[in-house]
């Protein structure tokens, strides 16, 4: 197994962080220069806090790109879980049949949301292990599925008042920090872990750099594919209860244009859309780079259409770039 996976992809640093990261402290000088209210204290946290959704987010979609596929169903899987949580924490269950009323505590609505998004993960996995769908259409039939079961649980409109436990993981602040930097962080240490120590972490490496070899070498490719469209799921909710938290309401739409989010920061990171090389490293500085983009762009007043454009040409440019090296590497 060893020979599979070249022990290069999993160095903490290497070329294909390193350009990020320059990119990052280019941009944070950059947008220091040209926007007074940017360097703040106030905007710095404000743009940690919104990056610490879309890292949620972004690894689970580093762990699926790594093996080869896509997840376009990232911002549905989301709004669904942050809507289960909040109905749940807001109204409980009533079974009329029964004369029955089932209420949540937070800790049990957290809980079920990470159910539902672990649900919805697992599904992405067999459609694409059991049945054999490509991952962009097995994901596309989520994006729509997922958006549509929660507009049919919310009604279309959002549901409001969920109370100081819930909101305080959205807004609340710990030792100095605000609660969804510390919820990343857990996150981003433990999957670093799994990635590194763990052999599914090898494994979901092996399948990216050569399928074929790895099921020769006796792995279970599908159980193992399964586990990161499962793992994608739970993230997908957990970034669902922040932006749920923060808002103190489930939004119908919400988690909207996070697919493109997610899978820039994955790309300017330095993961390989072919699979197999990348680091959960290099996507913390992907998301910070669309964070500090997206914060700098609307402090120069940048009208959100061309915010968009410039993006998409971001994007673009990573992707050339990934193009380009591995080109060159061979």
């Amino acid at each position: 197994m060893k020979r599979i996976l070249p022990s290069t992809r999993l160095l903490p640093v290497n070329l294909s962080v390193l350009r990020p990261l320059a990119a990052l402290l280019l941009m944070i000088l950059g947008m220091t220069f040209l926007s007074d209210n940017f360097a703040t204290t106030d905007n710095l946290f404000n743009v940690l806090r919104q990056v610490s959704v879309n890292l949620c987010i972004s690894v689970g979609m580093t762990l699926v790109i790594l093996t080869g596929g896509i997840d376009l169903s990232v911002g549905s899987m989301l709004a669904l879980s942050g809507a289960v949580a909040a109905g749940l924490i807001r109204n409980g269950v009533a079974l009329a049949g029964a004369d029955l009323f089932i209420g949540f505590t937070f800790l049990g609505c957290v809980l079920a949301s990470l159910l539902v998004g672990a649900l919805l993960g697992f599904f992405n996995g067999l459609m694409v292990t059991r049945f054999k769908v490509p991952p962009f259409v097995a994901t596309l039939a989520m994006l729509t599925i997922a958006r549509g079961l929660t507009m049919l649980y919310t009604g279309g409109y959002p549901i409001t008042g969920l109370g100081e436990d819930f909101t305080y993981l959205g807004t609340g602040w710990f030792w100095g920090m605000p609660m969804p930097v510390w919820v990343a962080v857990v996150i981003i240490v433990l999957f670093l872990f799994f990635i590194r120590k763990s052999k599914t972490g090898r494994y979901i490496y092996a399948i990216g750099g050569n399928e074929r070899a790895t099921r020769l070498s006796g792995v279970d490719i599908n159980k193992v594919k399964l586990v990161v469209y499962t793992l994608t799921g739970v993230l997908c909710a957990v970034a669902g209860l922040l932006v749920t938290a923060r808002l103190d309401s489930a939004q119908p739409n919400a988690g909207s244009g996070y697919e493109l989010d997610s899978i820039a920061a994955v790309v300017i990171g330095g993961t390989s859309l072919s699979g197999g090389k990348g680091t959960i490293i290099g996507t913390v500085i992907g998301a910070l780079i669309i964070g500090v983009l997206n914060n700098g762009l609307v402090l120069l007043d940048v009208s959100p259409f061309w915010q968009q454009v410039i993006k998409g040409l971001v994007i673009l440019g990573a992707v050339i770039l990934d193009r380009m090296n591995e080109k060159s590497a061979a």
